[in-house]
């Protein structure tokens, strides 16, 4: 599957979504003059940690996803199960969506749960991301100088910036190169709660002519633990300018915040979950 350069940073800036397991324990926490070696080791225990629960996280939930993006504006209620993920739209630029919008909508949903191969076509661009972002995520301790910034019983600070000694193995890991920003990690569990930062510089695809990243671009995560010991991203600003295959102009304007996580039931079908939606249960239990 190709890749655009703006689903590159968009994955590479999340790095990796919804992962769990206690791998690594807490460890004591060094002096103030720690050598970024040290930080480095920290993001090494970190990054192992997070692919550990990525592994071993299979639970699934409702919850509500609000998204902003250039020209929409919309809301929905999302519900995952074994055989896919079904969705809802219930606003649309701030308004509830007309009988014919929300038949369309229903019939969207419809074709889905009948469909197996728009199920399979799922399965398939989630395993593909899954794959990237893991891949992406492995570099992440030797892609950048850390340093700490605050370490506290609580919470841990580190700042990033590219390691000009690191030599991207792929295309993809390419953006690395040009980020600089802030990490925060629950220093207990070990577990990313925030990623924050910039393009420090252009990026370019092809010597510009595949493509091209504008610096200043920034980008912002937030993960919060929903239940114990699982952590899901529920706020993401993707703000990066662009072009790509000489003409094309890129946007990559998001700001996405997911809410009221409510565990789905492995055994929920795709017929009973389409059912929830359309008949308001779902909307109940997500107020």
């Amino acid at each position: 599957m190709t890749i655009s350069p703006v689903r590159l940073v968009h994955v590479s800036a999340i790095w990796a979504v919804a992962f769990f397991v206690f791998v690594v324990g807490a460890s004591p926490l060094a002096s103030a003059s720690s050598q970024p070696e040290d930080a480095r080791a920290f993001v090494h225990a970190v990054v192992a940690n997070e692919l550990a629960a990525d592994a071993s996280d299979h639970s699934l939930w409702m919850y509500r996803d609000d998204n902003k993006v250039p020209g929409m504006h919309t809301v929905k209620l999302v519900i995952e199960t074994s055989q896919g993920d079904l969705s809802k739209i219930i606003e649309r630029d701030g308004h509830p969506l007309t009988p014919q919008a929300q038949k369309e909508d229903e019939q969207k949903m419809d074709a889905f749960v009948h469909d197996a191969e728009l199920r399979e076509k799922q399965k398939r661009r989630h395993e593909q991301d899954a794959e990237k972002a893991n891949s992406l995520t492995k570099l992440l301790p030797d892609a950048f100088l850390w340093t700490f910034a605050k370490r506290e019983s609580k919470e841990t600070t580190l700042r990033f910036e590219p390691d000009p000694q690191f030599r991207p193995p792929a295309r993809e890991a390419r953006v690395f190169a040009a980020m600089a920003g802030v990490m925060v990690v629950n220093t207990q569990q070990k577990r990313i709660q925030q990623l924050k930062g910039a393009l420090t510089r252009d990026v370019n695809f092809g010597f510009g002519l595949l493509g091209k990243l504008q610096k200043g671009g920034t980008f912002q995560i937030e993960r919060q633990e929903i239940a114990p010991g699982v952590w899901n991203i529920t706020e993401t600003h993707i703000h990066i300018q662009g072009h790509a295959l000489i003409f094309k102009s890129i946007s990559e304007q998001q700001d996405e915040v997911t809410s009221h996580y409510h565990p789905s039931p492995q055994s929920l079908s795709l017929e009973t979950a389409a059912q929830m939606l359309k008949d308001g249960t779902t909307a109940r239990m997500l107020q």
